[in-house]
C-alpha cells in the first residue's frame, strides 16, 4: 500500500497559461475579425465619403456654386476692406487676420514669424494704428480700414520710408522688413521723441534677427527729418 499523497494533476486543476491557450486556430480567428472590424470601418468612410461628394454634386446642379461653403460649415460671413478694397470672405471665425490675408486673400508680403505677437514680422495697420495681426481675430475687423505693405507701396512709387530702407540697407534677409516698415510708418504719427534712443524705444516690437537696427533708425530719422 502507498501512502504516498498523490500530487493533483495540474493539466485538471490549474487554468493554461496566456500562452497554452492561444492555438493556431484561435490566432488565426481573431486576426481575421481584426481585418473585419477595419475593413468595415473603412467601408464606412468610403460611404460617408461618396455621399458628401454626392451632395456637392446635387448642390451644383441646382445653381449652388462650386466650392460654396455649407450653410451648417461654422463659417462667418465678413466684410474686410484691406488696401482700399472690399472683400466678401467666409471664414472660421478663429482665423486670425494674419492668416486671412496671407491664405485668403494672398497678400503674402504679411509675414508669419513667431505667431505669438513676439516679433513684430506680421505687423499691419488698422485704421491707421499698429496691430500684430497674429493675434488679432480677422471677423473682429469688420468696418475698419486695413493696411498691408501692399498697400503702402509698389515698385516704382515708394513709399519715403520704404524708399529710406533701401537707401541706407535697412534690411538683410529681408524677412521682418515688411513688419519694421510697417510699425515705422506709423511711428510717424505717434507722440515719439526725436533723438534715435526714443525711435529704437518706440521699434521695440520689432525684431532684427540679422542685427540691422542702426540702419533701421537711420532710415526711420531721415523720413522724420523730411517729414
Amino acid at each position: 500500500m502507498n501512502d504516498k499523497p498523490q500530487q493533483p494533476d495540474a493539466t485538471d486543476d490549474e487554468p493554461a497559461t496566456l500562452f497554452e491557450r492561444v492555438t493556431r486556430r484561435s490566432f488565426l480567428t481573431r486576426v481575421g475579425a481584426a481585418g473585419v472590424a477595419v475593413g468595415t470601418g473603412q467601408l464606412h468612410s468610403l460611404a460617408l465619403a461618396d455621399t458628401a461628394l454626392a451632395d456637392s454634386d446635387e448642390a451644383s446642379q441646382n445653381g449652388a456654386p462650386s466650392g460654396a461653403v455649407p450653410a451648417d460649415s461654422g463659417n462667418v460671413h465678413v466684410q474686410l476692406n484691406v488696401n482700399g478694397t472690399l472683400h466678401e470672405l467666409d471664414i472660421d471665425p478663429r482665423t486670425t487676420l494674419l492668416d486671412c490675408v496671407r491664405e485668403h486673400l494672398r497678400l503674402t508680403g504679411t509675414k508669419k514669424g513667431c505667431d505669438h505677437g513676439q516679433c513684430g514680422a506680421c505687423t499691419v495697420h488698422v485704421d491707421g494704428r499698429r496691430v500684430n495681426s497674429c493675434l488679432s481675430l480677422a471677423a473682429t475687423h469688420e468696418g475698419e480700414a486695413i493696411t498691408t505693405i501692399e498697400g503702402i507701396g509698389r515698385p516704382g512709387n515708394l513709399h519715403p520710408m520704404q524708399a529710406a530702407f533701401v537707401e541706407h540697407d535697412g534690411f538683410q534677409c529681408g524677412y521682418c522688413t515688411s513688419g519694421q516698415i510697417m510699425s515705422a510708418v506709423a511711428l510717424l504719427k505717434e507722440p515719439y521723441g526725436h533723438s534715435d534712443e526714443d525711435v529704437k524705444e518706440a521699434m521695440s516690437g520689432n525684431i532684427c534677427r540679422c542685427g540691422a537696427y542702426s540702419n533701421i533708425v537711420t532710415a526711420i530719422q531721415q523720413v522724420r527729418q523730411k517729414a
